[in-house]
This record gives C-alpha cells, structure tokens and sequence, in this order.
C-alpha cells in the first residue's frame, strides 16, 4: 500500500508539472495574442465609409500589409464599355496599394480588352508569379466562375471587384456599389426630369445593360421598380425594353431601331452615359430640341456630364471610383494577410443566384448628379477638370451653374 501512495505521489506530481508546462504555455500564446491585437485594431477601424479622395484611410492599413505575403493581381475588363477602367480603376487601385504601403512589385495590374481568354492567361500569369489574392472584374460569368474555380484550387483568395460573378467560387468577397440604389436614382431621375422638362404623355423606352453582367441585372430591378407604379396607372406607357446592351454602337442602333418603329417615344431611360451619348446623337440627328427628351446614365462620364449640362439628359450616376479602388484594396490586403475583414467594412450581403448563395459584400454609396451638383461632387473630387469640362457649347452652363 506504501509503495502505491508513492506511485501515486509521483503520477500527481507528473501530472502537476504537466499542468505547469500548460499554463505557461497558455500565458505565452496569450501575450503574443496580446502583441498582435494593436495591428489589428487600427485595421478594424476601417469601414465602408472611410475611403475619401485624399487615400488617407489606406496608411491605417500599413502593419497589415507588413503582415501579407504573395502578390495581387487585379483583372480589368476592357477600354470600351466604359472609360473608367483607365482614366480611374487603374491608377487608384495601384494608389491605393501603394498608400498602404506596397511597391509595385507586389501588386499588377491588367486589362483584358474586352477579351475573356485574355483575362484568363493574365489570371494564370499572376498565380504563376506567386499572387496570393485576384481581384477580378470579370467580363461575364461563366468565363469569371472558371477564373475564381482555378484561382480557389490552388489556394488563392478572390474578391469580384464592380461585378459579382454569379456562381463564383465560395468565401469569396464582392466589393461595388449598391446597384440597385443605383437604378434607383437613374429611374428616380427619369421621374424628376419628365416632370421638370413637362413632357407630355410620357411613353418610355427602357434600354438595359448587358444581361450577361450581374450589375445591369441589379440596375434595372432598380429603375423598373421606381418606373412600375407609373405604368401601372397608366400616368406613363412603357413602349418597350428590348435586349440589353454595355456597346454604344449596338445602343444607338436598338434605340434608332425603336424610335422608328414607335416614333411616340418621347423618353427614354439610359443605363449608362455611353449609351446614352449614342442615344443623344441619334437624337440630335433628328433635330429633337434640348430639355424635351430625357435620357438618363452613370459613371459621370465627361461626355455624360457635358450632355446634362447641354440639357440632353437628366442626370448620371456618380461611383466615386475611389472609394471601389479603397475598399477592394483593403479587403485584399485583409485576405492577403490571412485575416477575415471587420463587420464595419464588410457592411452587407448580394444573393447569388446561380449559386443560392449570399456573398459578403462592401456596397458603397452612389450619388446622383445633376448640373445644380455638379460643383460640389465630381468637380470638387477631382473625377473631372472644369476646364476639360467647360468648353465652347457648356461654359456658359458651367458658369450659371458655378462650375470653375
């Protein structure tokens, strides 16, 4: 009995050191912890409000991007459906980058013209070269999905960028703004406009997007829900809302196409600022005056902006690319470095319904602008020059309008 109290004795003091071991063990981890939690901190107090035009949020982010490894490859679309992919994504993604603390050589930045191989042998390249995290704005989805299936196999994180890619890889983060407040304010727009310009007896064309990008899907529940209590009383004629298109050539043609085959047509809602410039031009052709046909679009384009100053369309949309290229940025930054982004930045969900599946979102904040706003948003944001934009035909607007 003896000598199994002394066993017993020597199994607890076993266990007693075991458990000693453990503690220490356990205080160390928590110390480390404790040492990593300032970093991550002053990370989590980015949000989706933060990013302004000066990129100041992005230096909050400097010991996160210390933290990452790997590069980052951003996929760009193309230089033809919209302007902003070159005069405004690009450079700010990389100034983004770089204010958080990156060289070059850890980040690349590509554009596919308008071509999805393209895009996929750009994908392959940044893998190749080591990239960790793909920020895609893809051309469709089915060449998007095959882009994030092969990213996401080989252990690379992928974040949609402007576009969700409707069936996409899972945990994967989308960034953009909230496309159906956006056609909100475009259908809202067309509302206001018809009513301030006094056109009679409103019989609407609804032109769309491209049906194979999400966004145009997400516009147009935006706008046809604004615009659905009008037809439904009667008070407007929805003549018509053929096949969709991002291509201002084929825009013009659907629209020149319509307008002779329902020449009652008097307005006309425009998805985007290209489009709508064709659809202008087509107009102009006909000798329609200004301010009696309202035409609608986003991305305040220049060409967007100087035709609602020339008093040819209502309104466009202003995404403060900025703000995109910010919060794509720093989500990049937070999956490059391991880490899941705070609630702040992460302020929202888009279903994707090919997938039946809700992706965590940053939805940013559109702006309708019109030649009374023009001053005070993308002028004062540096989107757009006064003196690119105050020329011949619109100086004298610009001026009435405090454009300087």
């Amino acid at each position: 009995m003896g000598l199994s109290l002394r066993r017993t004795s020597a199994i607890t003091a076993v266990l007693l050191l075991a458990i000693g071991l453990s503690a220490c063990s356990s205080s160390k981890t928590k110390t480390k912890t404790a040492a990593s939690t300032p970093t991550t901190a002053a990370a989590a107090s980015i949000s989706a409000t933060s990013f302004t035009s000066d990129f100041s949020a992005m230096a909050q982010l400097k010991s996160l991007a210390a933290q990452g490894k790997g590069k980052i490859g951003v996929l760009l679309p193309d230089t033809t459906t919209s302007a902003r992919y070159v005069n405004f994504d690009a450079p700010y993604l990389a100034k983004a980058f770089q204010a958080a603390g990156l060289t070059t050589s850890d980040f690349k930045v590509d554009n596919a013209q308008g071509k999805a191989s393209t895009m996929q042998t750009q994908a392959e390249a940044d893998i190749t070269e080591g990239a960790s995290v793909l920020v895609i704005d893809a051309l469709d989805s089915g060449s998007g999905a095959a882009i994030e299936a092969n990213a996401t196999s080989k252990g690379v994180k992928v974040i949609d960028y402007d576009r969700l890619v409707k069936g996409g890889t899972a945990g994967r983060v989308y960034v953009s703004f909230d496309n159906v407040s956006v056609g909100k304010l475009i259908g809202q727009g067309e509302v206001d406009c018809i009513s301030a310009w006094n056109v009679a007896k409103p019989n609407v064309l609804v032109m769309d997007g491209d049906p194979t990008d999400n966004n145009a899907s997400q516009f147009s529940q935006g706008y046809n829900g604004v615009l659905k209590p009008f037809f439904d009383n009667g008070s407007y004629v929805k003549v018509g809302e053929p096949a969709g298109t991002w291509t201002p050539s084929v825009a013009q043609t659907t629209f020149s196409q319509q307008y002779t085959a329902h020449p009652n047509i008097n307005s006309v809602v425009t998805p985007n600022d290209d489009n709508a410039n064709a659809v202008i031009s087509y107009l102009q052709s006909k000798q329609i005056k200004a301010k009696s046909f309202p035409t609608t679009g986003q991305d305040a384009s220049l060409s967007g902006l100087q035709n609602i100053l020339k008093d040819y369309q209502c309104g466009t949309v202003y995404k403060p690319v900025y703000t995109e290229a910010q919060a794509a940025a720093a989500i990049a930054l937070y999956l490059r470095a391991g880490q899941t982004a705070p609630s702040t930045l992460l302020n929202g969900t888009t279903r994707d319904t090919t997938a039946n599946a809700d992706v965590n979102s940053v939805l940013l904040t559109p702006v309708w602008v019109t030649a009374q706003n023009m001053a005070s948003t993308v002028v004062k944001d540096g989107a757009v020059k006064a003196s690119d934009l105050c020329v011949s035909a619109v100086a004298s607007a610009c001026s009435t309008n405090g454009i300087s």
